[in-house]
């Protein structure tokens, strides 16, 4: 078997460690009995059981790669359930331990692993990368605002620490895990430099998306940041090493997690999506599927016949470019590709949604920028009447698995997360736009196949005035001040993500937009545009009426639980944040711009270490997005918000009745980044083993992952078990 290993003796990224590991067949009395399909044993450290450690099987022998991870009990006891039928290499991994030596194993055997006692140093090798990136230092507070390049070197957009630590997130760690090995080390490039700063230098420069980083350094202050991540890597080349992580505790050690390669090596799967989110029957055992952002690939996984395959999704208009940032030409070659361009894009893929026909939904370009002049100003369109759009950078498609046909779908409005309505013709809402929240009425696209028709658009306006709705003339963004307070008041912002809400059919959207970012609340009314109303609720920051300890700040992604409490992750801040707006005195009127309502948010900060010099809300976890677990597909219970842990290697589970945190840690291969996740309950007749949580586990460079260059990115299903020896 040809295995793709990293750390602990098997070829990749990482280098060969020493490894002391014995492995022999377990007969003792003490092992779970392994039923067929299923191995099973115990694990043994320097001081006997070990509680708390993952136990990994691999195989190659099937059309994808396939890997099965979990924990082990109180007493070092394990059991992989549900293998097929192949020869797995079995081995341990555990916080203070080595890895162990792989042993051949099938379903049906009973094994005892044993792992060597780890040095501090090879310990830290295998611990996430927020671990690593809390040694970031952050300019202190006394920095703040930035001065410019004539100053203080720090960008004068930057306002204050939180908003330098908001940037380092969104920016940088939108695309990387700031502190896998690839990240705070330099090595591989370092001898060609005079300096680590000098390397640094030139590190943000590489490949296809070197212009995007440099620009995001840019906003930051480039040579300040520069200066900031090179001192970094010189105290961690220096010893320097961060915190360990806990091992898994109670029921995390019920977990089950497995994974399926599918695309390919420089395969960007920016999201995935397996069942309707309103309804997770809908697809049962049926395939899962991916959009791979670099080659506009919409990638399927067959978790039963253990396939994988891909589809090319096509643009309407062949003068479509490719995305900006995927420029083919005139880039400094990469360290690891050189010049050959490996990302080409026209379609722009970005996240997949699933209807309840079992038709995939994507954010999708169709065509150039400019919009038609039905999008514009002098149409008859209701929408472009009432606010005209000039220019759309994303529209929509569909993938229809019955006739294995894409149809695409083009929108005045930009579009970026998208999330189906539970309304009678089947509202899909988008995202995406900084001026409008639009909407498609795929009933109605069904009934006619009039794309124009079926789609709409409302700006968002706030009712400042207090009279209960919107009137034109209203003041447009920044009046500030200058705003005729007779007036309403249209605010503007990048949505990023969006959720309708189930109980009163209002759409809500993210802004993460400048510090403390907002949520933005959408009422309809009974004859849209003209009666859409926004509200504005940003999370406490700034604020004498909340301890600063009890601010935070970006919300970015966002859910909603059946009964319409809103969750959002605040990246930036690092928490997961609670908004009940039943609690909210004050929804409208001239003092509702945003921190009107503290009293409707509850913050519960994530676990993770804290950044260095950052003295509040500064966890080092980044969350890309997060999820409702509305109808309990992992087990935890209906309605657990669910944080994307993209920095540290996990999801992370809040139980709010109790605050308690279930962090659902990805072991190997280390990297798991992660955007989006949903639940599908293939069988409600067998318990745990017939449902189960999906995320989608890619960056945009693979070649950052554990094993290196050509490691593929996975989809990834997460099982919580009654206990750690269920089968």
């Amino acid at each position: 078997m040809h295995m793709r290993k990293g750390n602990g003796g098997r070829s990749g990224l990482f280098s060969p460690a020493v490894l002391l590991a014995a492995v022999f067949v377990w007969l003792g009395s003490a092992s779970p009995r392994a039923a067929s399909g299923d191995i099973s044993g115990v694990v043994n450290g320097p001081d006997g059981p070990e509680a708390g450690v993952w136990v990994i099987a691999e195989t190659d022998e099937l059309e994808t790669l396939l890997i099965k991870i979990v924990v082990t009990d109180d007493d070092g006891r394990f059991l992989i359930p549900e293998l097929p039928d192949a020869t797995f290499d079995v081995w341990v991994r555990g916080y203070g331990l080595k890895d162990s030596t792989p042993v051949e194993s099938a379903p049906g055997a009973e094994l005892s692993l044993s792992a060597a006692a780890a040095t501090p140093a090879e310990a830290a090798e295998i611990y996430p990368a927020s671990y690593w990136s809390s040694l970031l230092e952050a300019p202190p507070p006394s920095a703040f605002p930035g001065t410019g390049p004539s100053g203080n070197g720090i960008g004068r957009g930057m306002t204050s620490q939180e908003a330098w630590v908001d940037q380092m997130k969104q920016g940088c760690q939108l695309c990387h895990q700031i502190g896998s090995k690839i990240t705070r080390e330099i090595t591989h490039i370092r001898d060609r430099f005079d300096s680590t700063v000098d390397a640094w230098d030139h590190r943000v420069m590489f490949g296809q998306v070197g212009g995007w980083m440099n620009r995001i350094l840019a906003g930051m202050g480039r040579q300040r940041a520069i200066a900031m991540y090179a001192d970094w890597t010189d105290r961690i080349a220096g010893g320097e090493l961060p915190p360990p992580p806990p091992r898994p505790q109670g029921v995390e050690r019920n977990l089950v997690i497995t994974m399926w390669d599918w695309g390919h090596g420089y395969s960007f799967v920016h999201d995935e999506v397996v069942s309707d989110k309103r309804d997770p029957r809908v697809n049962a055992n049926g395939p899962l599927y991916g959009v791979s952002m670099s080659d506009d690939h919409l990638v399927i996984g067959d978790p039963v016949s253990h396939r994988s395959t891909s589809l090319q999704v096509p643009v309407r208009d062949p003068a479509t470019t490719t995305w900006e940032p995927f420029v083919q030409d005139n880039f400094e070659p990469s360290p690891f590709w050189g010049e050959q361009p490996i990302m080409n894009a026209p379609a722009n893929l970005h996240n997949p949604m699933m209807d309840g026909k079992g038709r995939v939904w994507m954010t999708s370009r169709v065509r150039p920028i400019p919009n038609d002049a039905w999008c514009q100003e002098g149409s008859g369109h209701p929408s472009a009447s009432y606010f005209p759009l000039a220019r759309s950078s994303r529209q929509a498609s569909y993938f229809d698995p019955a006739t294995q046909k894409f149809v695409l779908v083009d929108t005045c409005y930009e579009t970026h997360h998208l999330q189906f309505a539970e309304d009678a013709d089947d509202t899909l809402w988008f995202s995406g736009d900084t001026q409008v929240i639009g909407w498609l009425s795929t009933g109605m696209l069904d009934r006619t196949g009039d794309e124009r028709v079926s789609q709409g658009w409302c700006p968002t306006v706030l009712d400042t005035n207090g009279d209960g709705r919107i009137t034109r003339p209203w003041n447009e963004p920044g009046a500030g001040a200058e705003g005729d307070s007779s007036r309403d008041t249209r605010i503007n912002g990048f949505a990023y993500g969006i959720i309708p809400h189930p109980v009163d059919g209002s759409i809500w959207v993210a802004r993460t937009g400048a510090v403390p970012g907002r949520l933005v609340r959408l009422e309809l009314g009974d004859n849209p545009p003209e009666t859409c109303k926004a509200e504005v609720y940003e999370p406490p920051y700034g604020t004498d009426s909340v301890p600063r300890e009890q601010w935070g700040y970006a919300p970015r992604g966002i859910d909603v639980t059946r009964d319409g409490i809103i969750w959002t992750a605040l990246s930036g801040s690092g928490h997961l944040a609670s908004f009940d707006r039943s609690k909210c005195a004050v929804t409208s009127g001239p003092t509702a711009t945003g921190q009107q309502c503290p009293e409707g948010w509850t913050l519960y900060p994530t676990p993770g270490p804290q950044m260095k010099g950052v003295d509040f809300a500064g966890s080092a976890d980044f969350h890309y997005y997060n999820w409702v677990d509305q109808f309990d597909t992992l087990g935890l219970g209906r309605d657990v918000p669910i944080a994307n842990g993209t920095s540290s290697d996990s999801l992370l589970a809040l139980l709010p009745a109790t605050g308690e945190w279930v962090i659902m840690r990805v072991p190997y291969p280390l990297g798991f980044y992660t955007r989006g996740l949903d639940g599908r309950v293939d069988d409600p007749t067998t318990g745990w083993k017939g449902r189960g949580t999906y995320a989608d586990f890619g960056t945009i460079a693979n070649w950052h992952l554990e094993g290196g260059k050509n490691t593929n990115s996975k989809i990834v299903k997460f099982q919580m078990r009654p206990h750690p020896l269920a089968n």
